[in-house]
């Protein structure tokens, strides 16, 4: 059985080793730095197996004015006052295929109405190029609409994305 939880510092390992094999569907992480999006994050979730504690997946996700370096957060910043920025979500393979990547989004709406008062969008950016198709069919059926592109300083192009509340 899986569960959803708070990530914790003791987590990083896990959830990095995880990060690093998602890559390039998520931005490659040092270890610090991967840890220190999760301490910048208002919203940290781990999904873990019950039995046996194995971590299967996470998501961190952001509010504005937390000096986070990244330009597609930034692109956000400034253009909304009030957002919460999915910066990722990855789950490990033998995890996939299993609704983890739903259940993670409704919670993190559900938590973003409970801990950031008038939340705003709910933002993130999915590839265009490469291209990740199973990401923008992903998020279009969530109700995510294109708000803006961009190329970014690691040679991407994405598709800024937007829910209203």
């Amino acid at each position: 059985e899986m569960r959803l939880r708070d990530y914790t510092a003791a987590d990083l390992a896990a959830v990095h080793a995880i990060n690093q094999a998602e890559v390039p569907a998520v931005g490659d992480e040092t270890l610090e730095a991967l840890g220190r999006i999760g301490e910048l994050s208002t919203i940290a979730l781990v999904a873990d197996d019950e039995a046996t504690g194995e971590i299967g997946g996470f998501c961190m996700v952001l509010e504005p004015g937390t000096g986070y370096e990244s330009g597609n957060y930034r692109w956000f910043e400034e253009r909304y006052d009030r957002f919460v920025y999915l910066d990722r979500i990855a789950i490990a393979p033998s995890f996939q295929r299993r609704g983890l990547g739903r259940a993670f989004y409704a919670a993190v709406e559900r938590l973003a109405a409970e801990r950031c008062p008038d939340a705003g969008q709910f933002t993130l950016e999915v590839n265009l190029r490469p291209r990740n198709d199973t990401s923008l069919a992903f998020h279009a059926a969530l109700g995510f609409v294109e708000v803006g592109q961009r190329e970014t300083s690691y040679g991407a192009l994405v598709s800024l994305m937007a829910k209203p509340p």
